[in-house]
Order: structure tokens, then C-alpha cells, then sequence
């Protein structure tokens, strides 16, 4: 890259709109110039479900990043979620020729064609096709095998889909805004570009972004995906329950889960009652503190062995590094410790490595997707520079065909 490119990610999520606008420079590092932001509305567990409300958010937060910025925005990579996208692996196997022992790029071809023909639901559409691996006569390779000698090629996908129609309706709202939509993002595999450097990827290590409506999930192993998905499930259904049990606000609940709670499910941080304080800051009522952590615990524990249970068999013991969290609800008190727990495995608080920026704010967990979508840039740019294809295949035009 011989010069600066002005990179933008938009996250629509169920509490907060935002976009991002990052500055890539020649060097490899990323400059934050700003976040535009504003609370969302109309979206359910990442999921659009009032789009006149979530289309007045993302034209919101795009004057924001404007006006921030000083930037004029035409285009931005699009993070989505939900439930209905999966992710699943898949491999394709060619026995060449009997006349052939060399393996061509034409072989290569036939064994890609076959991994990526997965049969999925008719109202499905693929969102990613990423190389994992290459085997060769049953020997793996991390890199392409063209020009080595061998009879029988495998390769091996991962595959993420999800239903066309609720994945348009945000492509839908960005380019009424109206912007172009340069790719659409599987969330966890964009906040993986900030948590995770190669080494964490190749020695194994799993992302966990919980936010306010959903919990992605992505895994690395042998440096490629291994698994991904998302939980239909976020910190604010732990509201939620603090609501149902206490009977108070939504926002008193929410306060009350960030500034008292503790997730980690240590008896000795239950002792004790929590004030409840009213819109006027007067105490009206207390509560248990260890009720208000086992509601935290019971939610957030629930939802990490959900992600356990979907990971591939064995997989928990080739993470060699370990546990990354990300998201607004990375943050709550005690979490770490609970995830140690499920997982047995350390845990580590995402940093965003080799990214500055005049904004402090970004660097919050709760930035880690839309800031990763600035990185996810740099390996689509990276692939047109090259023109080799790359383990990344877009799928933007068969998702939108009116894009450019």
C-alpha cells in the first residue's frame, strides 16, 4: 500500500449505531480520526425490526463521523449478526488424473469447487468462504500445494451463511442514507482483526464479543477459522432480569447491572445489600447483592457454555493461547473470572495493537467490531494489490446484485 486510504465500519447493533472512519497508513498502522455514534433503536439482537428508527440512527451517526471527522463518506464496510448465521466447515477432495502426479492451479480449482458446494437452506446466502487448509495425500499444508507431487488434494472451507432478506435489510438501510456498501462482515470475524495478532491465531485462541443483543463468537486454530456463530443473547437480557425480578426500570436495572453487579459467581462478592436509587438519586428500596450476581452469573453462564457446546469436539484442548472477550458487556465486573471458569483457559481482555487515534473512546470493547472492520479492509486491499484470491472470497454481489 504506497499511500494513506481512509477506511469506514459501521456496526448496527442492538444498543448503539456506530461508524467508525480510520486512516490506513503505508507503514500498516491505523489511525482512528473518529467515531460517530448514537443509541440504536428498531434493532433486535442485531437484527433490524423498525427500519424507519434504525435508518434515522445510521443517518445520525453519519453526520456525527462527518462533522468529527472532516471527512465526506461515500462508502463503509458493513458488520451484521444474528442468530440465523452460521458458520460451517467444509472440505472438497480431487484425485488427480491418473496421467497426473503435479499439482496445477486447475486442480486446485476442481477441489475449491467442490468445498464450497454446501447445500444450504434456499433462503440462504454465503457471506464467507475462507481457505483453512490444504491436504495432500493426506499431509497438511497451511500454504497453497501447486507444483508439489501427489495424487489425491483436499481443501478445506469455512463457511458462513445466513438468510439473504434480513442481511439486505441493513445493506438496505446503509445505501439509503444514502452510501455504498464496499463488504459485508460476519461481526466476530472483524472484532478478531483487532483482538487477535497471527501468532494468537495460529498457536489458537477463541473471540467472544458479547454486546448488548448478541454474543458472536469466532475460533482460531492452525491459524485459520475453525468455528463461528452468534448466540441470540447480550448483556441486555441481563437487564432484563434484574428488571423481572426487581420490578424496577429497564434503566435503573441497567445501572444497577454495571455499577453493583459481579459476574463471577464468588460467594465473598455477594455479601451485603445494593441500594436502589430512583430517577431523583433518593434511595427507594435495596436488594440482595448476592440475588443481583447470581441473576449476572446465572445469565452470562448460561450463554458461555452455549458457545462451548458449539465449538468442535476437542477443540477447547488445541487453544493454545487462550480466550479473548470483547464487546460492551466484556467489561462487566467479574466476567474474566467466570469465563475461567467455563473454560479453563486464560482469559484476556482484547487490546487493538498498532492503532492510535486523537479519540480515546475507541479503544472501549465496545468499538472492537467497527474497529475491526478498518482492519478487515487492509486484507481486502491487500488481496486486490496481490491478485491472487486470497483466503478470502466476497460475496457482496450475490448478497446485493446491484452493487458495484
Amino acid at each position: 500500500m504506497s499511500k494513506s486510504k481512509i477506511h469506514v465500519g459501521v456496526e448496527i447493533g442492538t444498543t448503539k449505531t456506530c461508524m467508525v472512519v480510520g486512516e490506513v497508513k503505508p507503514d500498516g498502522s491505523v489511525k482512528i480520526l473518529g467515531v460517530g455514534e448514537t443509541r440504536s433503536a428498531g434493532v433486535r439482537k442485531g437484527e433490524i425490526t423498525d427500519y424507519p428508527q434504525a435508518k434515522a440512527g445510521l443517518k445520525h451517526a453519519l453526520l456525527k463521523a462527518e462533522d468529527i471527522c472532516d471527512v465526506d463518506i461515500s462508502s463503509v464496510l458493513l458488520a451484521v449478526t444474528g442468530s440465523h448465521i452460521a458458520g460451517v466447515n467444509n472440505r472438497g477432495t480431487f484425485r488427480l488424473p491418473d496421467d497426473e502426479e503435479e499439482v496445477h492451479e486447475n486442480h486446485l480449482d476442481e477441489a475449491t469447487e467442490i468445498a464450497r458446494d454446501l447445500a444450504i437452506p434456499g433462503d440462504h446466502v454465503y457471506l464467507h468462504n475462507f481457505i483453512r487448509h490444504y491436504h495432500l495425500d493426506g499431509q497438511e499444508h497451511s500454504v497453497s500445494p501447486v507444483g508439489l507431487l501427489g495424487r489425491s488434494l483436499d481443501v478445506d472451507f469455512h463457511i458462513v451463511h445466513g438468510i439473504r432478506t434480513r442481511i439486505q435489510n441493513s445493506i438496505k438501510c446503509v445505501r439509503e442514507i444514502p452510501l455504498e456498501v464496499d463488504d459485508v462482515v460476519f461481526a466476530p470475524i472483524a472484532a478478531a482483526q483487532v483482538a487477535l495478532d497471527r501468532e494468537h491465531k495460529d498457536a489458537g485462541a477463541l473471540v467472544i464479543d458479547i454486546g448488548g443483543g448478541t454474543t458472536d463468537y469466532v475460533l482460531y486454530l492452525k491459524g485459520a477459522i475453525a468455528a463461528s456463530g452468534c448466540i441470540p443473547v447480550g448483556g441486555d437480557h441481563i437487564t432484563n432480569d434484574i428488571h423481572l425480578v426487581t420490578h424496577i426500570p429497564f434503566s435503573r436495572a441497567e445501572e444497577l447491572k454495571r455499577t453493583e453487579g459481579d459476574a463471577s459467581g464468588d460467594p465473598a462478592r455477594g455479601i451485603g445489600m445494593v441500594k436502589i436509587i430512583d430517577d431523583h438519586g433518593l434511595e427507594e428500596g435495596e436488594m440482595k447483592r448476592s440475588l443481583l450476581n447470581d441473576i449476572i452469573n446465572g445469565r452470562l453462564e448460561e450463554t458461555l457454555y452455549l458457545i462451548l457446546d458449539r465449538l468442535p469436539e476437542n477443540a477447547i484442548k488445541e487453544i493454545g493461547t487462550g480466550v479473548f472477550l470483547t464487546g460492551g458487556t466484556s467489561s462487566m465486573r467479574g466476567f474474566s473470572e467466570l469465563a475461567n471458569k467455563v473454560f479453563d483457559l486464560p482469559i484476556y481482555q482484547s487490546e487493538q495493537s498498532n492503532i492510535s487515534g486523537v479519540h480515546a473512546n475507541f479503544r472501549d470493547p465496545q468499538y472492537s467490531t467497527a474497529v475491526g472492520l478498518i482492519r478487515y479492509a487492509q486484507i481486502l486491499d491487500a488481496e486486490r494489490e496481490s491478485n491472487s484470491g486470497g483466503p478470502v472470497t466476497r460475496a457482496l454481489k450475490s448478497i446485493w446484485p446491484f452493487s458495484r
